[in-house]
C-alpha cells in the first residue's frame, strides 16, 4: 500500500520538525511507499524556510508554497491534487491529530469505505469555539447528507480516485467534505485520540468560524434562498390578515391606533425585506467571485524544482 499525507502549514515553523519525526517513525510501518506534502498556506513566519530544509533532509517530505494565504481547504484542496499516491491522509500540522491513529483510519478505510473521518473523543477547544464548531459541521453534513453530526473533521483518510469527481472545480471557496460528497456517499468515522495543542495557538477566530458557516450555507446548497422566499410567503399571509383585522375594525365602527400601530407594521416588514436581500447579496457575492475568474489557489514554489 502506497500512502499521502497531505499537511497544510500556517504558523508552524516551532513544530515541523517534531511532526515530521513522529511520522518518520509511523509511515514505515503503515506504507511500503509514502510521501508527505506539505502545503505552506501563505505563512507570515518561516514555515517555508523549514519546509525547504526538511525535504532535503527527508526524501519522502515535499513541500509546495502558495502564493498567499487562501484558507486551510484550499491548501488541502492543492496538496490533494498534487498527491502522487492512491490513499491520501489529511491532518492538520499542530500535532492535535496524533501520527499513530492515521493506522486506525486506513484499517477502517479497507473496510470498503471511500473516506474516513477520525473524530476526536473530546472536543479539545474553549466552548465557544466547540459550539460553532458543532453548527458548521451540522451544516456541512446536512448538505453531505449525513445523519449525524460528528462524522467531520480534517484529520481524514481517502482514496485518491475521489480527485476524478472534482477535478473541474477552481472556484476561490472550497469545502473540501462537500467536494467529497460529489464522488462518493461511503463515508464513516472511527474516535481517536486527540492531543492539546502545545505550541502556538489555534488561527480560528470567532469571526473566521461565522465567515465559514456562512460559506456552507451559501455556498453549496440554495436553502437560504428557499428560506427566504418561504419567509416572504409568510409575511404576505400575515400581511393579508393584518388587512382583514384592519377593515374588520374599520366596518364595525372601531378604530386602529394609528401611530405605533403603522410604524410595527413597517419595521417588520421592513426588516424582512432587508433580511431577504441580504442573503441575496451573498449569493451575489459568491457568483461575483467565482465569475471573475479567482482561483481556488496558486502555486507558487515547489521543493520539486529545487531537488
Amino acid at each position: 500500500m502506497n500512502c499521502s499525507v497531505v499537511i497544510p502549514v500556517y504558523r508552524s515553523e516551532q513544530i515541523l520538525d517534531l511532526l515530521i519525526e513522529r511520522l518518520a517513525l509511523v509511515l514505515p510501518n503503515i506504507a511500503d511507499t509514502f510521501e508527505v506534502v506539505l502545503v505552506n498556506d501563505g505563512s507570515p513566519d518561516d514555515s517555508w524556510a523549514v519546509i525547504e530544509r526538511l525535504a532535503k533532509k527527508y526524501v519522502w517530505v515535499r513541500g509546495i508554497d502558495l502564493m498567499r494565504n487562501y484558507g486551510q481547504d484550499n491548501a488541502v484542496l492543492c496538496g490533494i491534487r498534487d498527491a502522487r499516491y492512491e490513499i491520501i491522509v489529511t491532518m492538520d500540522d499542530d500535532l492535535q491529530h496524533p501520527p499513530e491513529e492515521i493506522h486506525h483510519l486506513i484499517e477502517k478505510l479497507n473496510e470498503g469505505y471511500d473516506v474516513v473521518y477520525g473524530v476526536p473523543m473530546k472536543m479539545p477547544h474553549s466552548w465557544w469555539r466547540n459550539i460553532f464548531s458543532v453548527i458548521t459541521k451540522y451544516a456541512v453534513s446536512y448538505i453531505m447528507g449525513f445523519k449525524t453530526v460528528r462524522d467531520i473533521s480534517s484529520f481524514r483518510v481517502l482514496r485518491s480516485a475521489l480527485r476524478k469527481s472534482f477535478v473541474t472545480y477552481n472556484g476561490p471557496d472550497v469545502l473540501i467534505d462537500v467536494l467529497f460528497s460529489w464522488g462518493t456517499s461511503r463515508f464513516t468515522s472511527i474516535l481517536v485520540e486527540e492531543a492539546p495543542r502545545t505550541v502556538g495557538n489555534s488561527n480560528y477566530t470567532l469571526i473566521k468560524l461565522i465567515k465559514v458557516s456562512l460559506l456552507v450555507l451559501t455556498s453549496y446548497t440554495t436553502l437560504p434562498l428557499r428560506f427566504a422566499s418561504v419567509l416572504g410567503f409568510a409575511f404576505t399571509i400575515f400581511g393579508f390578515f393584518i388587512l382583514l383585522y384592519v377593515l374588520t375594525t374599520y366596518f364595525i365602527g372601531g378604530s386602529v391606533d394609528g401611530f405605533p400601530f403603522l410604524s410595527s407594521i413597517i419595521a417588520i416588514f421592513s426588516g424582512v425585506q432587508l433580511f431577504a436581500l441580504g442573503i441575496m447579496g451573498e449569493y451575489l457575492a459568491l457568483m461575483f467571485d467565482r465569475i471573475s475568474g479567482r482561483q481556488a489557489y496558486i502555486m507558487g514554489r515547489s521543493t520539486d524544482e529545487t531537488t
